[in-house]
């Protein structure tokens, strides 16, 4: 079984003379393994992939036919026996074979020039908070089979903090709120380790199928997934808006069986994410109250940073700050901040390896 632990110091510093030579031979990548999107940070050039976790297969052959914006484009227009789907549930590997194949989709369109001449690539792959031993190798593993000269692992909240460029290795308090589409972490990190944290796979992925139901419930209405997180990201929100907004659904009427379009207001899809969007501040608040009084002190002066596509919530910021009392912010480029934290690591691995967890 592979042990994982922290990374210390003394075994990087024998690999890294050795890997400094490899990286030059190959691009050394960091992957934000998303449940409903993966980005590709490479060393040096930044995020070169940010394309939908999704595969496209062949379940008479096996094949794989689609991997990322291409598979995406046949979810719901597929015949029968072509099965577009995702390898990852709530951001842990659920199809351990199609996820290898969609990491080794992405090593090697990054290293497709280099890949057959120069040796294997470093990864660093970021997980969520509190993942079973299991689930760590399975992504570890998974991804060393796909093409990974050597596999780090980087729990979420730690890299949105480095992507969020909040000074966790000094002695204060910084609290992160990574919201994804699997996963919403919850973390207080301090002194380049994490505090108190919580992971809840309660998050973007939830609340279009909150919408799903409640739309099917009060409308008799069934609507896709896509029109469900069109209807989120243009009216959706968790605080009411100034204005009052409508936006139109298209699906089958569950009564007629007849295709129907239907007008739903921002109350509407607010309502529908209402229970899901009070466990995620629910968590916020039960962790605030299990971190140390010293370090609260400091959050209280620093605010709570939101991170991940689910923070541009509208009005979630404003929901927060009031629930708790506390400044809320979201940071800059949320949706881009566990692979840019990730890439920082791997931009300077020596400095900070004490994140980053190693399997030996």
């Amino acid at each position: 079984m592979v042990n994982f632990k922290f990374f210390k110091k003394e075994n990087n510093n024998k690999k890294s003379s050795a890997g400094n030579i490899f990286s030059q031979l190959s691009y050394d990548i960091a992957i934000d393994l998303g449940t409903a999107t993966s980005l590709v940070y490479v060393r040096g050039k930044g995020i070169v992939i940010n394309e939908p976790s999704v595969v496209a297969v062949n379940q008479k052959t096996g094949q794989v036919l689609a991997i990322g914006e291409e598979a995406k484009k046949m979810v719901g227009r597929t015949p029968a026996h072509i099965v577009a789907t995702r390898p990852l549930v709530d951001g842990v590997v659920s199809d351990f074979e199609i996820t290898e194949q969609m990491l080794k989709y992405f090593i090697e369109k990054v290293n497709k020039r280099k890949f057959i001449l120069g040796p294997r690539p470093r990864v660093i792959v970021g997980i969520p908070y509190g993942v079973t031993e299991v689930e760590r190798k399975a992504v570890f593993d998974a991804t060393r089979n796909a093409g990974a000269r050597e596999v780090f692992l980087i729990e979420e909240p730690m890299a949105a903090a480095l992507g969020a460029r909040l000074e966790i290795q000094e002695a204060g308090g910084n609290f992160i709120v990574d919201i994804g589409g699997g996963t919403a972490e919850v973390a207080v990190i301090s002194l380049g380790g994490i505090v108190v944290a919580k992971s809840l796979r309660v998050a973007g992925d939830k609340l279009n199928e909150d919408i799903i139901h409640y739309i099917q419930d009060e409308y008799k209405l069934l609507i896709g997934e896509r029109a469900a997180e069109e209807a989120k990201i243009n009216i959706g929100s968790a605080y009411p808006l100034k204005e009052k907004k409508e936006f139109a659904l298209r699906g089958r009427n569950l009564i007629t069986g007849l295709p129907e379009e239907i007008l739903v207001s921002d109350e509407d899809i607010r309502k529908a994410m209402a229970k899901s969007v009070k466990q995620i501040v629910y968590s916020i608040k039960t962790t605030i109250e299990e971190t140390p009084p010293e370090i609260l002190s400091d959050i209280m002066g620093k605010g709570i940073y939101l991170a991940g596509g689910g923070s541009l919530l509208k009005g979630l910021d404003l929901l927060i700050q009031e629930e708790t009392r506390i400044p809320t912010k979201i940071i800059e480029d949320p949706v881009t901040a566990v692979a840019r934290g990730a890439g920082l690591v791997l931009e300077n691995l020596d400095e900070l390896h004490d994140v980053l967890i190693e399997s030996e």
